[in-house]
């Protein structure tokens, strides 16, 4: 992985997920993505000042729904993030 002093990201994940296209790197990279958007969510929570049972009211779920998509335990459908998204006075827009 390492060549004079130059390390190979590119190895590095083939190494720990296989390499692409494979479906345990397929699989680890919708993993990531999952955590992203969970992160990405939660601090979009936070920056609006609401609780995730203020959140949860707004959208009509239980507190522990918010919880388990902000921890990437839970997808949310489309047609829920975009509810998510206008309680927290979010727009969603899509490019392409």
């Amino acid at each position: 992985m390492k060549k004079n002093n130059v390390f190979s990201i590119s190895a590095q994940l083939d190494e720990e997920f296989g390499p692409e296209g494979s479906a345990t790197r397929a699989a680890a990279l919708n993993q990531a993505w999952e955590e992203y958007n969970a992160q990405v969510l939660l601090d979009a929570r936070k920056k609006a000042g609401l609780t995730q049972q203020q959140l949860a009211e707004r959208i009509g779920a239980d507190k522990s729904y918010i919880s388990r998509v902000e921890r990437g335990l839970t997808i949310p459908t489309v047609p829920i993030f975009y509810r998510i998204a206008a309680a927290m006075g979010l727009r969603v827009i899509l490019h392409d």
